[in-house]
């Protein structure tokens, strides 16, 4: 479909697609000829003392994390490349993908695969080695939208910024609230007594932000992240109960982590950045007006708005849920270690492809985010009321 502001030529008749630097359709290569392929981390070249290799992929190929000292990647035909010490590594084809993730230092992109990415609407995500988002390559043609940023802007200071602030907070009290549920199916004892208590403790918390009264965003912002403040110390120490003593989880520490969970929290919470990153650009949302959290230089506040109500579902579940089973996540000079980070990164992965049950249909969690960042953008136009994606589990 065409980017907002653009009207493409008619369609021909052969199978094309359209190129948005272009602004003409292009025939699509036989797809089914080009099978997916990733060589084992073991077949590329050496790598850094604590650079090695990483190529993942989902099961369906829609995002590929690459993590390596010493990589390049590159473009040739219709597949993504990546080499080490100029020895290939792994080919994917671009048909596959949806977006590329680069996490560390020392790893270049060809010209040929940004353009090529860029038309094809594949956005490329760079991670630093802390785990933080850098940058997010993607064509300008794909948010060529006013309307909806000037909205956005004005929502700021009425009513929509408010109900978009109560939503936010109460999504992410819900979900907060549903996976101590959900962990305490399967506990006894004092254990699930406790899991149980903070779980009503938080349903009371989104109670009280969903009554919120205020006339502005700047009115409503502090009381709602009070309430969100209140939710996350119940929802921490409980999940500190809830984990093993050995792994060392005394609460959530944002910066500079001195034990693996909170190391694996930031890499997850990373990634889904990422993504929703990509979905508020797509969506025509301006990242760095947010309504939850203030405006600050640098800070992508809308990102982080909408990022709240899937932490617990793309994240947490799936991380908790690993080392509630005997993982055990290591550390190396205050980051995880490559096996750690592959174990991080595979399941939140995972969790974005999986399906999940929204508006009575069938959706992958990523598609989910998606038209979560376009309900946000149709709310600050007055089209529609934000509700955030509470997960049922």
């Amino acid at each position: 479909m065409p980017g907002p502001g653009l009207a493409p030529p008619r369609k021909p008749p052969a199978p094309a697609q359209y190129n948005w630097l272009t602004e003409s359709y292009q025939p699509v290569p036989q797809q089914e000829e080009l099978p997916f392929e990733l060589a084992p981390p073991e077949e590329c070249g050496p790598a850094g003392e604590h650079s090695p290799v990483q190529l993942l992929a989902t099961e369906n190929g829609a995002q590929l994390l690459v993590c390596g000292h010493g990589l390049s990647l590159g473009k040739k035909s219709e597949r993504v490349t990546i080499k080490q010490n100029r020895k290939l590594c792994g080919e994917v084809p671009l048909f596959r993908l949806q977006e590329i993730v680069v996490e560390g230092r020392g790893i270049s992109l060809s010209t040929d695969l940004i353009e090529e990415a860029c038309a094809r609407g594949i956005r490329i995500a760079l991670l630093s080695p802390a785990h933080r988002p850098v940058a997010l390559l993607t064509s300008p043609f794909l948010t060529a939208t006013v309307a909806t940023r000037r909205a956005q802007l004005e929502a700021a200071s009425n009513q929509r910024g408010v109900d978009l602030i109560r939503w936010i907070v109460a999504g992410k009290l819900h979900n907060q609230e549903k996976l101590l549920r959900y962990f305490g199916k399967s506990r006894e004892g004092t254990l699930r007594a406790r899991l149980a208590e903070a779980a009503a403790g938080l349903r009371v918390l989104r109670k009280k932000c969903l009554a919120l009264g205020a006339v502005t965003p700047d009115e409503a912002r502090p009381v709602a992240m009070g309430f969100e403040g209140a939710g996350a110390r119940i929802y921490w120490a409980t999940v500190a109960d809830l984990l093993r003593p050995e792994l060392g989880f005394r609460g959530r520490v944002h910066d500079q982590p001195a034990d693996p969970v909170n190391a694996g929290l930031n890499y997850g919470y990373g990634i889904l950045y990422s993504h929703v990153w990509g979905a508020v650009m797509n969506a025509g949302l301006e990242p760095f007006a947010g309504f939850l959290h203030a405006d600050r230089a640098g800070k992508p506040s809308m990102v982080l708005d909408l990022v709240e109500e899937f932490r617990q579902a793309v994240v947490d579940r799936p991380w908790f849920s690993w080392l509630l089973k005997g993982g055990a996540p290591k550390l190396e000079k205050g980051l995880l270690d490559s096996a750690s980070r592959e174990e991080a990164a595979g399941r939140v992965l995972a969790r974005l492809n999986a399906g999940e049950s929204h508006r009575r249909q069938t959706h992958q969690v990523r598609s989910i985010i998606q038209m979560q960042a376009r309900l946000a953008a149709a709310a600050v136009r007055g089209l529609k009321p934000y509700r955030p994606f509470a997960f049922k589990w």
